[in-house]
């Protein structure tokens, strides 16, 4: 009985980390601890922030934004989240591989950290947003530490509807540093964008808003917005339109009504050309008639001066003669 020696198998090589690491799919999505939205300003004022972010300096397809998304950031603790309220990432597929919703926002997965993170205060999270807590043994990091610290996140920005205060920091040599505003706005170079205090109709409510703005303070329209403005235009083209073909219209009768005076002017012209001529022949008839009658009256007196003279030679005086 001869025994059969198993062949050794090939070694497979390891999966790359991309491939063995939890993501978005395998980390839960929801908060179980704070279920839902603490109040509607938390979800309209994350959704203006939404519409109006814009980076003039990325295209589309590379800017990401999301509010009450789970944000992951430490791989040696991956089921450890945060949840800003609304945050904003440039260089980043507007979809996960290009293709899918994000569930979640993993930072080991994706290309960029967050380059802005909006926390809007509330009583049960102030001091927690404003970095005024810290760090419970064994317990996950404050805001403030991921935010500064772990993913280094250029701006944090804090608003409270309260208030209507703004509190920016910028990330200056590794730590937060507090931001002066100007004319209200925290300008954003790098987006090309600053972020200030609007006061505006939003979905139906009259309020103090955070908004995106140009570096110029101009407002990032709302789709709804460009819909008006595109329609007002239109009826703007269109009134521009009629306005031209009435003067069109005008400009051609002026036109015609200029023409017939011209017209008329000419027959006049020729009118009185041809009265000047008519006049001139007149003229030159009457001094015709003139000479003709000035010549009969010099033959007349001719004739009458012979006739006296042959009288004369017979002995009769003219001058006695009785007429």
């Amino acid at each position: 009985m001869t025994s059969s020696t198993p062949l050794p198998t090939k070694s497979q090589p390891p999966l790359p980390p991309r491939q063995t690491l939890p993501t978005m799919y395998d980390l839960p999505s929801d908060n179980p601890e704070e279920p839902g939205l603490p109040d509607e300003f938390h979800f309209l004022q994350p959704l203006l922030l939404y519409l109006t972010f814009q980076p003039t300096t990325w295209s589309p397809e590379l800017v990401y934004a999301a509010a009450d998304l789970n944000l992951y950031y430490d791989l040696t603790h991956p089921q450890w989240y945060k949840r800003p309220d609304w945050f904003g990432a440039v260089g980043v597929p507007r979809f996960y591989e290009g293709q899918d919703l994000r569930l979640s926002y993993v930072t080991w997965q994706e290309r960029a950290n967050p380059f802005v993170v909006v926390e809007l205060l509330s009583p049960g999270t102030e001091e927690e947003d404003s970095g005024k807590t810290t760090r419970k043994v064994d317990q996950p990091p404050t805001k403030w530490e991921v935010y500064e610290k772990i993913l280094q996140i250029p701006y944090y920005v804090i608003f409270s509807r309260y208030t209507s205060e703004i509190q920016a920091f910028q990330l200056v040599g590794g730590r937060y540093q507090s931001i002066n505003l100007i004319n209200e706005t925290i300008p954003m170079p790098n987006l090309g964008l600053s972020l200030g205090l609007w006061q505006g109709l939003f979905r139906d409510a009259d309020r103090l808003w955070l908004r995106w703005m140009t570096l110029e303070g101009e407002l990032i329209p709302l789709p709804s917005e460009e819909a008006v403005d595109a329609k007002q235009e239109a009826a703007d083209a269109k009134q521009k339109a009629a306005d031209a073909e009435i003067e069109a219209v005008d400009a051609k009768q002026e036109a015609a009504d200029a023409k017939q005076k011209a017209a008329n002017a000419e027959i006049e012209a020729a009118d009185a050309k041809q009265k000047a001529a008519n006049a001139e022949i007149e003229a030159a008839d009457a001094k015709q008639k003139a000479a003709d009658a000035e010549k009969e009256t010099a033959e007349a007196q001719l004739r009458a001066n012979r006739l006296a003279e042959r009288l004369r030679e017979l002995g009769v005086n003219p001058d006695e003669i009785e007429s």
